[in-house]
């Protein structure tokens, strides 16, 4: 019976038709990717071997990541989930059956993710997907509104299924952890711009997931460089930080975004007048000035414009319900996640 089905803790999830494997055979899949790992740095932005143990603490979110002895799957790796994730969104939009076991071909992975289709490319396709199922996390996020402290790999498993002559990879069947999976059946996804995969530098890229997660459809968002550097999981000191956010700046190459520097070492992006491609609501308004003030408050410390792209987000994810009183309604998930954090 379609509707939905209870997971834990009466969480209420999407009834999903399920499948023992997912054939990847979505044309021009439009690219998402998940709120959770947009939000937080799990993704090395080293274009080196990184054997570091990275630890993050955010308004109650905790974050250890564990590498392998290949190092930390890399914000490039991402490409590889963002590319399964596209896949079963696309499924699931379409009503088809989705699994946690994928079966997808590299030629198409490549260039869906504007990558090259050399011999070298399939060469570092296999070692992204061994950093991704290396890379251990361990987490209390929430993903399809169930919190649970675990600790598991961005992918189970993987393996070659076939190989052409020349030993290249061919198909190669995935499968997703548990946790990411539960984000696509709750559809805590955003679209990205086609253009993400155009973007090279890494911090680059994890800039801009920030900028699509909290701006969004926005007019614009404002957050300090001291809050932005975290959230961006650079190694970079502030100094340096800033001078490449100046640089970014003044390249002005963002998908989607332009980006401008305030007084008192802010940071603003501005929705570009260019839409996205596909059509989103815009979100339930503006909130007063005074409620931010009173956010403000009631969070002492907390970063409040981030609080309000994440209310804003799981307002959607929620299907997007009428609000009496938008202001009202921003005010009780501070007090919520509030008294989430302890």
């Amino acid at each position: 019976m379609a509707g939905t089905s209870v997971a834990g803790d009466g969480v209420f999830m999407p009834e999903i038709p399920r499948s023992d494997f997912f054939l990847c055979d979505i044309f021009d899949a439009i690219p998402k990717g998940d709120l959770a790992t947009m939000e937080h740095p799990i993704f090395s932005l080293s274009t080196r071997p990184d054997l570091r143990v990275l630890k993050y603490e955010h308004n109650g979110a905790q974050i250890e990541v564990t590498p392998s002895v290949k190092g930390l799957a890399t914000i490039h790796d991402k490409d590889i989930l963002i590319f399964c994730i596209s896949q079963l969104m696309g499924a699931v939009n379409a009503g088809r059956a989705v699994s946690r076991r994928l079966t997808l071909t590299a030629h198409d992975l490549l260039q869906a993710t504007n990558r090259e289709t050399s011999g070298d490319a399939y060469r570092r396709l296999t070692e992204a997907f061994e950093r991704l199922a290396g890379t251990r996390i361990k987490t209390n996020l929430t993903t399809g509104g169930l919190e649970v402290t675990s600790g598991f790999g961005l992918i189970e498993s993987w393996e070659i299924l076939r190989k052409a002559r020349g030993g290249r990879m061919v198909s190669v069947a995935v499968t997703l952890s548990d946790w990411l999976f539960r984000a696509v059946l709750s559809k805590s996804v955003l679209t990205l711009s086609r253009d993400y995969f155009r973007l090279r530098k890494p911090l680059e890229r994890r800039i801009y997931e920030l900028a699509r997660k909290h701006c969004g459809r926005q007019e614009s968002w404002r957050i300090s460089v001291e809050t932005l550097l975290k959230k961006s999981g650079s190694a970079s000191p502030r100094r340096v930080f800033r001078k490449m956010i100046r640089d970014m700046i003044a390249a002005d190459t963002l998908p989607d975004y332009a980006i401008s520097e305030e007084p008192g070492d802010l940071i603003r992006f501005h929705l570009r007048d260019k839409m996205f491609e596909i059509s989103e609501t815009a979100g339930p308004g503006a909130l007063k000035a005074e409620t931010i003030e009173h956010a403000r408050a009631l969070a002492p410390g907390w970063d409040i414009y981030a609080l309000e792209s994440e209310w804003r987000a799981f307002w959607v994810t929620s299907g997007r319900p009428r609000l009496r009183s938008r202001d009202a309604a921003f005010l009780g998930f501070v007090k919520s996640r509030q008294a989430q954090a302890g």
